[in-house]
């Protein structure tokens, strides 16, 4: 058995010091240490999106992300998204527009179009759907999850407009 090591690390707002074995993915640590279980393990190759969590600003694949690499670093899990409120809009546009069936690639979607309606305002549909194309959904199709993501961005930039 590897040695461990212990990292520092804020998840969801709270700070928190573990001891991890150095192989230890973000996701397993996050599900297994902490009882995060939002992010799913999927592929385990970073191909599918399942996994999907924010490090330090920015979404990466957990299953790819070992948890020593967070050493430092602040993540957010979807459960800390959705309790913060930040993705209610997401969630409720998803919900309208029947954007998740079976629910398993649900937290990653809302993670990347999280992302996605932060750094890309102005986002086409054709945008939305390359930035979301990492992430695999084999209920819906995607078009329902677009029409979701695009109806959130198009809110977003209304109200924006409407307080200028």
């Amino acid at each position: 058995m590897a040695d461990l090591h212990t990292i520092h690390l804020t998840v969801n707002g709270e700070r928190r010091q573990c001891s991890v074995q150095p192989r230890t993915h973000l996701v397993d640590f996050l599900r297994e240490d902490l009882g995060l279980k939002g992010s799913h393990l999927g592929c385990e190759h970073g191909v599918c999106g399942a996994c999907t969590v924010e490090l330090n600003g920015h979404i990466v694949r957990g299953c790819l992300t070992l948890a020593v690499q967070a050493d430092g670093g602040e993540v957010q899990t979807i459960e800390g998204v959705s309790r913060s409120g930040v993705i209610r809009d997401l969630q409720q546009a998803f919900v309208r527009r029947n954007a998740l069936q079976c629910g398993f690639c649900t937290s990653g979607m809302l993670m990347a179009a999280k992302e996605l309606v932060e750094t890309q305002p102005r986002a086409t549909r054709a945008e939305v759907r390359e930035f979301i194309s990492g992430n695999y959904c084999r209920c819906t199709g995607y078009h329902a999850i677009v029409d979701a993501i695009c109806e959130v961005l198009e809110q977003r930039l209304q109200q924006q407009e409407a307080q200028a």
